[in-house]
């Protein structure tokens, strides 16, 4: 196995040991794909990513392992490995990932940085992807929904649909009445597999407008078992699908959103992802953010 350098960063993360961790490769380009698969269960988070080489003029081509296998995007390990590279190898504030889905910026929002007495400036960094445009998949039944995630159908808010939403990786959106039902949601490994059998997402977000802290909109969970996740906690390519379908439903009852969505509570992870999107009634334009902790950095043996 090569001596690659890794870094391990907390993304969406509302403090250092928070949000949703990630493992960054780099000169993956000397890794097989065996050899990525199994780095992938090895550090055994949502994702780990892999910089195959690349410039900031044309890109850095990335790929994202599960540990159930490659994936074509993901948002916590866009963002997490932007942060890495801006860190070690790109001067600027723009940089581009070549992920399985195509390009995709992300840019660097200094709103709220502080200075601290040495002059350098802390805090206040927000990493920000634009993700692909939405497609809107079919509308389910929330009876169903409400099986495969152990609940009662009154658990769910029949006001809005149950939808497959992608913006390179669906995932189905479960609109939740309360945070109580949010907290009892539970996969039923019986009904998940008959509803991935038939549908083809393994992607489950349920969600409510019921968070924890006032200061934020609403609050989220992300099952995912048939990636090997069984759940994770902050999902920023879900909560891109979950800005176009708060736009285009007019949810807050306006085709743009500018909301925070909390998530990763009930793992002991808090995430705060923040998502604006608009929709000029042909297409939505997304956008989600969030900050970025570094927190380990090593070599493979």
């Amino acid at each position: 196995m090569p001596t690659n350098a890794f870094h391990i960063v907390d993304v969406f993360a509302t403090a250092k040991y928070a949000g949703n961790q990630l493992a960054v490769f780099e000169d993956a380009h000397s890794l097989t794909d065996d050899q990525m698969a199994a780095l992938a269960k090895e550090m055994n988070y949502s994702e780990t990513t892999f910089v195959e080489g690349g410039n900031p003029d044309d890109g850095f081509d990335v790929r994202i392992f599960t540990p159930g296998g490659e994936i074509p995007f993901a948002g916590h390990p866009t963002l997490g490995t932007a942060a890495v590279l801006r860190e070690h190898f790109v001067a600027g504030d723009n940089i581009t990932l070549n992920l399985g889905v195509g390009p995709i910026p992300v840019e660097v929002r200094h709103d709220g940085a502080e200075e601290d007495s040495a002059g350098a400036e802390n805090g206040g960094e927000e990493y920000w992807m634009t993700q692909n445009a939405p497609e809107f998949g079919p509308e389910l039944a929330h009876e169903r929904l409400a099986e495969v995630l152990s609940l009662d159908v009154s658990d769910l808010d029949t006001d809005w649909p149950v939808q497959v939403v992608s913006t390179g990786l669906p995932a189905v959106m479960i609109p939740l009445r309360d945070r109580d039902a949010l907290g009892r949601c539970e996969v039923d490994p019986k009904a998940y597999r008959a509803f991935v059998d038939e549908v083809g997402v393994d992607n489950l977000f349920p969600f409510c407008p019921d968070p924890r802290d006032d200061t934020n909109d609403l609050a989220a969970r992300m099952f995912a078992p048939g990636h090997g996740v069984p759940e994770d906690p902050a999902t920023g390519s879900a909560n891109g699908n979950f800005a176009g379908y708060l736009a285009r439903h007019r949810y807050f009852g306006d085709s743009e959103i500018d909301v925070t969505v909390e998530q990763g509570y009930e793992m002991g992870r808090p995430s705060h992802l923040f998502l604006e999107a608009s929709d000029d009634g042909d297409e939505v334009a997304i956008r989600v953010g969030g900050r970025v902790e570094f927190v380990a950095e090593g070599n493979l043996v």
